[in-house]
């Protein structure tokens, strides 16, 4: 029998987590995320997203799951903003499930744009693109004690903001325009970026629900 190859996540460093400890050297930002229109158009729905959007300044990869983006945070955000505003459809309900990571001990320095400027290719053909977004969030700074504290940092932006809706289990729950959303969404990775050695910062979008709440 041949002998199994297990992996050793969280093994650079005394503590055994691998907290501040990022498996790539360079600053590459994350995002893997997945589109449901619920529609039996989804698949012209979704296609006609992806070919409206630039991602000349991020690698990308689909698979039958998901989606993912990697490079500078700007450019990451971007694409992924775009390829949300442009799934957008009247009267359509969809959501969108993402998943930003940064600074991973089982990162390497491998498929990813980074040699590129801070212009986003996207933001002129949709920073007059508006609808309103249900969205729930989860931050999960990693390796650290004092979780709580940066978490709190981040809803506490929500409130300033005039996005936040409430908490609930496991959550919290946010209510405005999609370009404010996405505004909050920079904020977040922009302070995780600076704050945290390692994060994960979930976050599911909702358009045209016909749930009531």
């Amino acid at each position: 029998m041949a002998e199994k190859e297990y992996v050793t996540y969280g093994k650079k460093s005394g503590c055994g987590c691998g907290c501040g400890m990022t498996g790539a050297s360079q600053e590459i930002t994350g995002c893997r995320f997945s589109l449901a229109p619920m529609t039996d158009r989804f698949v012209e729905v979704i296609l006609g997203a992806i070919e409206k959007v630039d991602t000349s300044k991020v690698w990308k990869a689909t698979d039958k799951l998901s989606t993912v983006y990697r490079g500078k945070q700007i450019h990451v955000e971007d694409a992924l903003k775009a390829t949300f505003v442009q799934a957008y459809q009247d009267g359509v309900h969809m959501t969108m499930e993402a998943t930003f990571s940064k600074g991973c001990p089982g990162d390497t320095d491998a498929d990813f744009i980074l040699k590129e400027d801070d212009i986003p290719v996207n933001e002129a053909a949709i920073k007059d693109i508006h609808f309103p977004v249900a969205c729930k969030i989860a931050l999960y700074p990693m390796g650290i004690e004092n979780y709580m504290e940066h978490i709190a940092t981040v809803v506490n932006h929500a409130i300033d903001m005039g996005i936040y809706e409430g908490s609930s289990h496991y959550c919290t729950i946010l209510n405005c325009d999609v370009q404010k959303l996405f505004e909050y969404f920079h904020d977040v990775n922009t302070y995780c970026g600076k704050e945290l050695s390692h994060y994960i910062f979930e976050i599911t979008c909702s358009v045209n629900s016909p749930t009531a709440e």
